[in-house]
C-alpha cells in the first residue's frame, strides 16, 4: 500500500434545501434571545469616592463652609476607599452602602449624646462610586455616572447627545455581568415598548453598532448586485431584491432565488431557502419571509444563458485553434 497516496477529500455535510412556502414564512421565528432584565428603582447607595455635604442646622461649627471661591465638592465628605468617612463627635464611620435617609439616621443617633435633637441634611453632590458606559454610533461616547436620578436606556442616551446617523437602532446591546442582552431601541422610539427602556446599573456598557454590521448579500443575476443595509433592522426577500433592481429578464431563472443563512451554532451547515418566483403566490412569499443579518440572497442564472456563457469562452479558443492549423 503506498503511504504516499493522496488521502480523499473530506466530504461536506450535506446541506438541506427547503423551499419558501406558506407554511415556512408562517413557522418562521427570530433567533431566542434573552430580553433585557427588567430592576424595579432602588434608592442611590452611597459608595467609595462619592463626595457629601452634610448639614447641621444651628451648628455651623460642624458643617464645613462652601462659598465663591470653593465648590461643595471641595467642600464636602469624602467618602474613602474602605466606604467610611470621619465626621466630628462621631468618628470614622461607615457609609458605603447606606441610602441618603439612612446615613441621616446614623448620624442622627450618633450626635444626640451631644446635641439636643440634632436636625440634619445630607446629600450627595459628587456621584463618583458608579458608572456605566456608553458606546458605539452615539455622538459623545463615554462613562455616565449613575447618580440618585434613574438612569434608563433612553436617558443615557440623551445625556450623550443622541445616536448618530449610522445607529442601527434594532441591534443594540446591554452587557451585564458577564451576559449580553439585546436592546431594540427602535421599538422603543416607534412603538413606546418600555420593555426595552430598563434601568442601568454599576458597570453596565450600553452600546449601539452601526448599520454596517447588519449588512445582506444579494447576488446572481439582478440588475445591480450589492450589499445592502437593513433598514431599520429589518428588511424581507421582496425588498432586498427590488433594491437591487429586480431579477435579470435575460439570463436569471426566477425559479431558482435561494437565500443562504449561516447556522446559529458553530460548525453546523448553513442553511438554504429557495423561492420559486414563478409561482402564483411568490410576491406575497417573498415579501412575508424576513431576511436577518448576513444574509445571502443569490438568483440562479437560466439554463440557456449558462450554454450561452460557455459558449463565450469556448469560441475564442476554438477560432485560434482553426486559425493555427488552417482550417477554413
Amino acid at each position: 500500500m503506498n503511504s504516499g497516496a493522496e488521502q480523499p477529500a473530506e466530504q461536506a455535510p450535506p446541506v438541506e434545501v427547503r423551499p419558501i412556502n406558506l407554511a415556512l414564512v408562517n413557522a418562521q421565528t427570530q433567533p431566542v434571545i434573552p430580553t433585557p432584565p427588567a430592576s424595579a428603582y432602588e434608592p442611590y447607595r452611597i459608595g467609595p469616592r462619592d463626595v457629601l455635604t452634610i448639614t447641621v442646622w444651628d451648628h455651623p461649627e460642624l458643617t464645613i463652609p462652601a462659598g465663591e471661591y470653593r465648590s461643595a465638592e471641595a467642600a464636602g465628605y469624602r467618602v474613602g476607599e474602605e466606604g467610611t468617612l470621619f465626621f466630628p463627635y462621631v468618628g470614622v464611620l461607615k457609609a458605603a452602602g447606606k441610602t441618603v435617609e439612612e446615613l441621616r439616621n446614623t448620624l442622627r443617633i450618633a450626635l444626640a449624646p451631644y446635641i439636643t435633637k440634632p436636625q440634619l441634611d445630607v446629600r450627595v453632590v459628587e456621584f463618583r462610586s458608579q458608572r456605566t458606559y456608553i458606546v458605539g454610533e452615539v455622538l459623545r461616547p463615554g462613562i455616565q455616572p449613575v447618580t440618585d436620578v434613574p438612569l434608563t436606556v433612553v436617558e443615557a442616551i440623551n445625556r450623550v447627545g443622541g445616536l448618530t446617523p449610522q445607529a442601527d437602532v434594532a441591534r443594540a446591546t446591554l452587557s451585564r455581568a458577564g451576559q449580553t442582552y439585546p436592546v431594540d431601541l427602535g421599538a422603543i422610539y416607534r412603538r413606546g415598548d418600555i420593555t426595552q427602556n430598563v434601568l442601568l446599573q454599576n458597570g453596565d456598557v450600553l452600546n449601539v453598532p452601526g448599520r454596517d454590521e447588519s449588512k445582506i448579500f444579494v447576488l446572481g443575476e439582478v440588475v445591480t448586485p450589492a450589499s445592502q443595509l437593513m433598514v431599520k433592522g429589518s428588511k424581507s426577500l421582496a425588498e432586498a431584491i427590488s433594491d437591487a433592481g429586480g431579477v435579470n429578464a435575460t439570463s436569471a431563472d426566477p425559479s431558482r432565488i435561494y437565500v443562504i443563512r449561516a447556522a446559529d451554532v458553530a460548525d453546523a451547515a448553513p442553511q438554504v431557502f429557495r423561492l420559486n418566483g414563478e409561482s402564483v403566490d411568490a410576491l406575497i412569499l417573498a415579501d412575508r419571509f424576513q431576511l436577518r443579518p448576513r444574509d445571502v440572497v443569490y438568483v440562479d442564472t437560466a439554463s440557456l444563458s449558462r450554454w450561452n456563457r460557455v459558449l463565450t469562452q469556448l469560441l475564442p479558443s476554438y477560432n485560434f485553434t482553426n486559425n493555427a492549423l488552417g482550417i477554413r
